[in-house]
């Protein structure tokens, strides 16, 4: 647990076509930790839009976010559309070099498998990409949530509540986790249990499988050609 007194620094990544509840959820919970400033840093001062259309607009841009205390590394369509980007990814380094704590939800962690951070690491990630971690060095772990040190890995989408909820206990106590919890009134009671490959009937997972096919074509050549480039490497 960090002493109360020290000040916390918490920023998210975002970018077009993030998924917002990727962002959002985990904002719930890390925005009310105290004693802390959470803010969003994008690579403009643009509006962007979430993967269904949401618009969101970042606090400041990457170039203009201090050092962070914890490094928030959301997924959505728009992760693969980054997984080159020079700028994004240096970011991504240079700010977990220095942070307590990088959280990843969702596909954010093939984001940071790009930025060749994941190598060694125990990680999980959405249930549709999960395959693909071994792919960036990571130790893939099936589970919704992952701690890894100082890291935390959140699997799909919801996930960050929970991830979050985890790392806000471990920055500032259980207490605290469990009054954040309590005010976000979280004791989910979902009205069906087919939130995971194995509880889902298997019509609804082959309709969800295939309309994600397009961009699980895309992460899979990604993953291949980054697994060939961690092959050649001593």
């Amino acid at each position: 647990m960090i002493p109360p007194d020290t000040h916390l620094e918490i920023g998210s990544l975002l970018f077009e076509g993030v998924d917002q509840i990727d962002l959002t959820g985990p904002f719930e919970v890390l925005s009310r930790l105290p004693n802390a400033t959470y803010r969003l840093y994008g690579k403009s001062a643009e509006t962007v839009r979430d993967v269904r259309g949401l618009r969101l607009t970042p606090d400041a841009t990457l170039d203009d976010a201090p050092q962070l205390d914890v490094v928030h590394v959301p997924g959505g369509f728009g992760q693969e559309d980054l997984m080159d980007d020079g700028a994004v990814l240096d970011w991504l380094r240079r700010q977990a070099a220095g942070a307590r704590s990088v959280f990843s939800v969702c596909t954010g962690a093939l984001l940071c498998g790009a930025a060749g951070l994941l190598r060694g690491r125990r990680a999980t990630t959405h249930w549709a990409s999960f395959d693909l971690l071994p792919s960036f060095g990571a130790i893939p772990v099936d589970a919704r949530v992952v701690v890894d040190g100082g890291w935390v890995f959140a699997a799909g989408v919801t996930a960050g509540i929970d991830g979050a909820l985890r790392l806000a206990a471990e920055l500032r106590g259980e207490d605290a986790a469990k009054a954040i919890q309590l005010y976000m009134a979280y004791a989910p009671e979902p009205p069906f249990d087919s939130g995971t490959p194995d509880k889902a009937p298997p019509a609804i997972l082959e309709q969800a499988r295939a309309s994600m096919a397009a961009i699980t074509s895309r992460r899979i050549a990604t993953a291949q050609r980054f697994a060939a480039g961690l092959a050649e490497r001593p």
